[in-house]
């Protein structure tokens, strides 16, 4: 099967890390000898830009300039590897990569798969970063895209079931949860060089996620000054950036945690399993909200895989995907937060079972192959109706 995978952000920056998922998927499908073609929105994009390849996928940029001219040179580039493709499979609602794709297989007779991974209008309002005229267009290409896809994949239950009210089909949904590189993220890599590197001797308890919009890695902050106040020699990290990095670095030196918190910025994802490997801890920790209602948040799939204790906050996706590999606080709660945090720490046979458990819930679901698989099964049920016609 020839697929072609479009997303609307630039998939070699650290600055996007959410092309992770789509990248690790197309991994998969190359595994079991599909053919596959990117298209992507470097954040730069340079005329005449060449194509990259990576693990035999074929790398193609686009410009994501605002325009009627790119719109247009984009939408008639896609045309022709629309052609090529038996699927086209694109990711998220934003108009640049979306309609593009969305043209281009109605005229070209193609299947259409969207893959609906987050609530972008909930993140949108939450964020408030641009015109309130963009957030309207925004919803309504979120609220009419699955109807017109002949298949959708979901990250949640709760997507799901924004789906069947809108009035797609059950038998069109894919459940495709994020998972996680299971050879890239794993118990045994070793963490004695962010140690080092940091001079981290004491346990470290560790946030790993982008700090942008729906993002809340503040009660992260207030919980390390509550269980300071009782253990002083506890350490924490921050691994990530975004724009609200500097507000949280603010947020610690008015809580006089500057000396207790380590913030490493945005790293590449390919280093991200050294820093889980370098902690006893790691935090995943949420408001209750739409936008976590409809999350099946990343560093879970990897604190799983990494074998880390976790203590999340219990909101939308995080008790299923934990399955007993963790300790659920209230949302919101950085009281609740803590409590969980000191509970773990303080009770080594608790920290060994949690851990065990939760490799074996990477293996069994969290993980890229499983939902590649869960795709594939869906576009085949398009392509044979497509074959029909």
């Amino acid at each position: 099967m020839n697929i072609l995978m479009i997303h609307p952000h630039d998939v070699f920056s650290k600055e996007e890390p959410w092309t992770i998922r789509i990248i690790n998927i197309a991994v998969e499908f190359k595994k079991n000898n599909h053919a596959v073609k990117i298209v992507y929105f470097p954040l730069e994009y340079k005329p005449r830009q060449r194509n990259s390849y990576m693990q035999d996928i074929e790398f193609i940029p686009l410009c994501r300039k605002v325009g009627i001219k790119p719109y247009l040179n984009n939408t008639r580039f896609l045309y022709k590897l629309c052609q090529w493709a038996d699927i086209i499979h694109f990711q998220k609602c934003f108009y640049h990569a979306a309609l593009p794709a969305l043209i281009n297989g109605f005229l070209s007779g193609k299947p259409i798969h969207y893959d609906w991974d987050d609530w972008e209008i909930k993140i949108f309002h939450y964020s408030a970063r641009q015109p309130w005229l963009v957030g309207i267009f925004l919803s309504a290409m979120e609220r009419f895209i699955p109807l017109l896809c002949d298949s959708v994949s979901v990250s949640s239950e709760r997507l799901r079931q924004e789906c069947i009210k809108y009035g797609v089909q059950p038998e069109r949904i894919a459940m495709a949860p994020v998972g996680a590189d299971l050879k890239l993220f794993n118990p045994n890599v070793s963490g004695i060089r962010v140690k080092e590197r940091y001079n981290i001797e004491a346990p470290l308890i560790i946030y790993v996620g982008q700090l942008h919009g729906g993002q809340y890695a503040e009660q992260f902050v207030r919980a390390a000054k509550i269980i300071l106040n009782q253990n002083p020699r506890v350490n924490f990290m921050v691994v990530g950036g975004g724009y609200r990095l500097e507000e949280l670095k603010n947020l610690s030196e008015d809580l006089d945690l500057s000396q207790n918190i380590i913030f490493t910025g945005a790293v590449l994802h390919k280093e991200t399993p050294l820093y889980l490997a370098a902690a006893d801890i790691a935090v995943a920790c949420f408001e209750d909200n739409d936008i976590t209602r409809c999350k099946s948040p990343l560093k879970i799939a990897e604190y799983l895989a990494s074998g880390k204790p976790i203590v999340a906050s219990d909101v939308g996706e995080v008790k299923r995907m934990l399955g007993g590999a963790g300790i659920l606080t209230v949302p919101g709660d950085a009281q609740d937060l803590a409590s969980g945090i000191m509970k773990i720490l303080d009770d080594e046979p608790l920290k060994k079972r949690l851990s065990c458990k939760a490799r074996e819930r990477a293996e069994e679901i969290y993980n890229w192959e499983r939902t590649s698989q869960n795709l594939l099964n869906v576009y085949k049920l398009s392509f044979n109706d497509c074959l029909k016609k």
